[in-house]
Parts: C-alpha cells; structure tokens; sequence
C-alpha cells in the first residue's frame, strides 16, 4: 500500500507510480468475487495509526447489484477488535455503480471506466474524498482523504483478489 506517496509494497509501486490505470468496463464485473483487504489509517491530527485486515466479498445481491461485505480486524493504537461493514454497489450507466450504504442512503458514484475514479461524500461537516484506483485485473485501492472539524485522517486500502 503507499500512504502519502511511499510505496510499501510491490504491486502497486511502479505502475502507481507511472499513473497507468486498468479500464474497467463495468465496475460490477470486475469486483465480484472475493478480495484480500489491507487499510492503514492514519489520523494526521494526532498522529495515531491502525490497520485493517480481513476480506471483502461482492457477492449478487437479490435486489440487484452487489452486496459488498467486508470483515476483519481492526488494530488501533495496539488494541484489535473485530470490524465489519456492508455497503450495496447498484448497477449505474455505462457500467459504473451507484454506491450505498446497508440502510440505502447514497454513499458516492463509481466509474471506473478510465481506471480511476475520484468521489466526495460530505458526512455532517467533514468532507470524504475518495481515490479509486485500478492497478490490474486482479489489485485495486482506494485512498480517502477525511477532513473536517471532527476528523484528519487518511485511509489507504490494497484490495488483491482471491483464488
């Protein structure tokens, strides 16, 4: 994963580096399935670090879509605890997502026609901005930069499929 512009591991140095992106003609295709999940997460305020690891399946969903389940561990500040999420990826035009959270409330679009996507996603007063980034056809990440009165952070996540 590359935090602030380190590389720390392989498969995303170079290419990330160079700025070549993997097209993706429909973000729903090419995220099912099941994925190796690292996230760092780093408060800049504070300067307090964890890190995620687990899974995230997209799997269908019976509404349409993909239901997108992620679970793991959640380590912060040396304490682990167990963390899980789910969030629903809707079919959106020309092969991107319409993004949203369990409940159905709008999370953000997703277009990853170009191999890379960027979406806002304002929380109360704090501003979430996502990066999305395809690197193969089998490694993707995300990095949201968190801004606001509440919150500094940055969260790098490396997605590697499985299998």
């Amino acid at each position: 994963m590359r935090v602030n512009g380190s590389c720390s591991n392989a498969w995303d140095g170079e290419r990330y580096r160079m700025g070549e992106f993997w097209p993706v003609p429909d973000v729903l295709t090419y995220l099912a399935g099941r994925w190796r999940v690292t996230r760092s997460v780093r408060d800049l305020a504070s300067g307090a670090e964890g890190e995620f690891t687990g899974t995230t399946e997209f799997r269908a969903a019976e509404s349409g879509g993909l239901l997108h389940h992620e679970s793991g561990t959640f380590v912060w500040q040396g304490v682990a605890r167990p963390a899980e999420r789910t969030l629903r990826f809707l079919p959106g035009p020309g092969g991107t997502a319409d993004v949203r959270f369990a409940d159905g409330r709008p999370f953000h679009g997703l277009d990853l026609t170009s191999g890379r996507h960027t979406a806002d996603h304002p929380c109360s007063a704090d501003l979430y901005r996502g990066e999305f980034t395809v690197l193969d056809a089998d490694h993707w990440r995300t990095v949201w930069h968190v801004r606001g009165p509440a919150k500094d952070l940055v969260l790098s996540t490396g997605y590697a499929r499985e299998g």
